[in-house]
Order: structure tokens, then C-alpha cells, then sequence
């Protein structure tokens, strides 16, 4: 038996204006295991393919007339379960940076405006700073999808999600030993 999908029409909100991106992420934080969205638009919402597709759902859109859209957000296997963000296995969710094998960051690095490689370069040397088990917090532009290759292969763990003003938070722990207490 399948999950219904989770209704959400933002068309009044871009109708006054506004911009319904948090409104939109808050609602995939509130999605069932399994379930999906169906979104109502003024526009094909293109930019959001990727970011909902980084999350592991699957796009559908069509026109439904009056130059307003229906998309179908479908999770596909990834994303009806809990997503696993590092080559430890460490399961993501929460805010990222809580929990118990996860210390408060001892610093917060913006790299929202900076032109790559430089976020990635300025992450890797704030990471590499840290004793082994300390975490640093990093705000980027976008999902850092490289830079996770990177830590993977250096032996580092991270968690992190889209905030609600659109850009990529990700709280990394650096590897080589135990968790800092």
C-alpha cells in the first residue's frame, strides 16, 4: 500500500511575492518514509529538481493550465529511508551537529560567497585544523557534493541539510579518532 502524497500549493505565496523555498523544504522535513509531494506552481520549478533530487526524489512535472504546474516529488529508494552522509555509515537527520557521538562545532565557516574551489578549499583546511573528534560547522552555497568525495576519502564524517534560507549547512567531524567530548 502506498503512502498518499503530501499536498502543498505555493501558488499563493508566489502569487503576493513571496519566495516559498523554506515553506517547501519544511514540508519534505514532514514527509512520511516512502511518501511523496505534489507541489502546485505558478512556474516549472526547475532549480528544485535538483535540490529535492540531491535528497533522493524523483521530478515529474506538467502544465495544468493558466501557466500553473502540478510536480510529483517521488522518493525513490534513498530517500524512503534515513540518509546514511558519510563513509562511517553514521545516519543522518536532526540538526545537523546534535547528538551524542556529535559535539557542539568548535568554530562556523561561511563559504556561501565564495567562487570554487575556494568553499571547498577553505572547508578542507578548517577540517584539517581540527583535533581528531571535533567538529566545524559550514555554510556553502549549495550541496558540497565534491567536497563530500573529499572528506570520504580523508576518513571524515559529516551531516547536513538545506536551510531554510536556501543554502547548505554541514557540520563535519574530522576523523582519526574518537568523538571529542
Amino acid at each position: 500500500m502506498s503512502v498518499p502524497h503530501y499536498d502543498l500549493d505555493v501558488r499563493p505565496i508566489l502569487r503576493s511575492g513571496g519566495e516559498p523555498f523554506s515553506v517547501i523544504m519544511e514540508a519534505v522535513g514532514k514527509l512520511a518514509p516512502g511518501q511523496g509531494l505534489r507541489l502546485l506552481a505558478t512556474f516549472k520549478p526547475v532549480p528544485l529538481f535538483h535540490a529535492l533530487g540531491a535528497r533522493g526524489f524523483e521530478s515529474s512535472a506538467r502544465e495544468i493550465g493558466g501557466g500553473d504546474w502540478e510536480v510529483i516529488f517521488a522518493p525513490t529508494g534513498a530517500a524512503a529511508q534515513p540518509p546514511v552522509n558519510s563513509a562511517a555509515g553514521q545516519q543522518g537527520g536532526g540538526r545537523p551537529g546534535t547528538g551524542s557521538a556529535w559535539p557542539e562545532p568548535v568554530s562556523e565557516m561561511d563559504n556561501r560567497d565564495l567562487e570554487p574551489p575556494e568553499p571547498m578549499v577553505r572547508t578542507l583546511e578548517g577540517v584539517e585544523a581540527l583535533a581528531p573528534g571535533q567538529t566545524i560547522a559550514v555554510l556553502l552555497p549549495r550541496e558540497p557534493v565534491f567536497l563530500f568525495e573529499e572528506l570520504r576519502s580523508r576518513g571524515h564524517v559529516w551531516r547536513g541539510g538545506f536551510e531554510p534560507e536556501g543554502h547548505y549547512r554541514a557540520v563535519i567531524r574530522r576523523g582519526g579518532g574518537e568523538p571529542a567530548s
